[in-house]
């Protein structure tokens, strides 16, 4: 079979690997987190990986918070502001991680999945893991159940899609990302960065919508990244995707309709940088940019796909 997938289990938790056995590209997936550690693709005789992960599930578990690299975010995303909300006539607060003011990047980036559906075929190789939110936070309520798919095809094509369904008895409010770090080699300042999004979304001091937005062109064609530094919302225009390029690489992150904002992010170290799909706006629980109201016994989807390149 030329898609194979294997599930290591000499670690805290189960590392899971999608590979391409004719080309040798292959996904390593973590339970922890349900996170994607790593993307191989042979390369001049070696192999590379372009995203920025952990050397094991240990450093993970002990790690998450600190830079929330490839994190699920869910169920909310990026910061909400004093990590307060009001939903039908109450009042809640996360209890969980804060940055500052803020609580930041939802409640199950360190939730261990369940493994499930594992496929071999000569087309694809793929697994689906699910994790039960159960109102751990008394701060988000309402419990979900949420399936990550992961699937690896030919032409070095990974792709995520996310499911979420409920059974509360009314609607719950809920946005979804990712919290990928990319690399490419070198600093991102040898990188060029191309998305569909002419508009970017106003934030305050501590990077919280304002309500306004900001025209801004400059990622429509190919743009350098020497000298530009980025933590900001972008609106993707339909079917808009993101590129990023050096001399020797290419990466296409192509959600889709359901992830509508990219936010991009290069931390002070230069080494990668972050590409999120985002559901919906930061804050969108008080904003409302975005916010999703889920309605029970409906499943939910959200799909991103990644596709690495030699040039």
């Amino acid at each position: 079979m030329r898609f194979k997938v294997v599930v290591n289990q000499e670690q805290d938790h189960p590392v899971v690997h999608l590979t391409d056995t004719q080309t040798g590209c292959t996904a390593e997936l973590f339970v922890f987190g349900g996170l994607l550690n790593a993307f191989h693709i042979p390369l001049d005789g070696s192999i590379f990986n372009c995203v920025d992960g952990f050397n094991s599930v240990k450093e993970a578990k002990e790690n998450i918070t600190t830079a929330f690299k490839s994190a699920k975010i869910s169920p909310f995303v990026c910061r909400l502001q004093n990590g307060q909300y009001h939903y039908d006539g109450q009042s809640y607060t996360i209890r969980k991680n804060y940055l500052g003011n803020h609580a930041l990047h939802g409640l199950i980036y360190d939730a261990v999945y369940e493994l499930g559906t594992i496929t071999e075929t000569e087309e694809a190789a793929a697994i689906t893991m699910t994790h039960q939110y159960q109102r751990n936070d008394p701060g988000y309520p309402f419990s979900y159940t949420i399936s990550l798919h992961w699937e690896l095809r030919p032409n070095n094509h990974l792709s995520v899609t996310t499911s979420i369904m409920h059974s509360n008895s009314n609607p719950i409010p809920y946005a979804d990302g990712w919290h990928p770090y990319f690399t490419l080699g070198g600093p991102v300042d040898q990188y060029q960065l191309q998305f569909d999004a002419d508009t970017q979304l106003e934030f305050d001091a501590a990077l919280i919508p304002t309500g306004k937005k900001i025209k801004d062109e400059r990622f429509l064609q190919k743009q350098s990244l020497e000298n530009i530094f980025l933590d900001n919302s972008f609106e993707l225009a339909p079917n808009g995707k993101c590129v990023l390029s050096n001399q020797h690489l290419q990466l296409d992150v192509v959600p889709d309709e359901h992830y509508p904002i990219l936010q991009v992010y290069t931390p002070e170290h230069r080494k990668s940088i972050a590409i999120e799909n985002l559901s919906g706006a930061p804050d969108n629980f008080n904003n409302g940019i975005g916010l999703l109201m889920l309605l029970p016994n409906k499943q939910y989807q959200f799909k991103t796909s990644y596709q690495l390149t030699q040039l």
